[in-house]
């Protein structure tokens, strides 16, 4: 035999030792970690019901008068009373008052008429009164046309020379004077009109407790 044959079963026995180790060893294995994942309960968030809230109805008081110089401070300017003003349409302390403002005798023996034509209005924060007596149109604006109407120009053809046309032809509300020269209209003096558009000279200035 030659001796390389005797060194091959021996390295054979080492090998086969080698394995045989290896099977009664093994290599314990590596713990694998289990992740715990936290878990949350969400509770609901509460339902809030809503609260009504409590709604006011708001019913404006409309504001009036039964005084005219209470009515007048108030409201500053107006052609007539309106429905904020619900006193007399003529108190007989209001009348009084106009008779104190327009020069009249207190004592005088006024028809009921007379009264009732007497109305009044604001302007400027103060009541003004007018009597329509005498063809006073009160309540009316001023005309402040300087033409002179169809009724003027017929008027001085039919009067060639006439110093003062009468206001049954040009108007009552007219705040200019007109006569006629060689028969035609010429424009005279004019009244003075008022913040609200009235003649001046038609209305007075009332003031409370005369």
């Amino acid at each position: 035999m030659k001796p390389q044959d005797a060194f091959y079963p021996m390295i054979l026995l080492f090998l086969a030792g080698l394995a045989l180790a290896a099977c009664s060893n093994p290599t314990p294995p590596v713990p694998t970690e289990t992740a715990v994942v936290p878990t949350f309960t969400l509770t609901p968030a509460p339902t809030m019901t809503p609260t009504a809230v409590p709604t006011v109805a708001q019913t404006a008081t409309p504001v009036t008068f039964t005084d005219p110089f209470a009515y007048c401070s108030a409201i500053g300017q107006i052609d007539a009373p309106d429905s904020r003003y619900t006193g007399p349409k003529m108190s007989a302390a209001l009348f009084k008052d106009y008779l104190v403002a327009a020069g009249l005798p207190l004592n005088g023996d006024y028809p009921d008429v007379f009264k009732q034509m007497t109305i009044w209005r604001c302007m400027d924060n103060q009541v003004y009164a007018c009597n329509f007596g005498a063809n006073i149109p009160c309540d009316s604006k001023a005309n402040t046309d300087k033409s002179p109407s169809q009724a003027i120009v017929d008027y001085c053809k039919a009067n060639p020379a006439v110093d003062f046309i009468p206001m049954v032809v040009t108007g009552h509300n007219m705040i200019y004077s007109w006569s006629c020269v060689k028969g035609l209209p010429v424009l005279g003096t004019a009244d003075k009109v008022d913040a609200a558009g009235y003649q001046v000279s038609f209305w007075t200035l009332i003031k409370p407790g005369n």
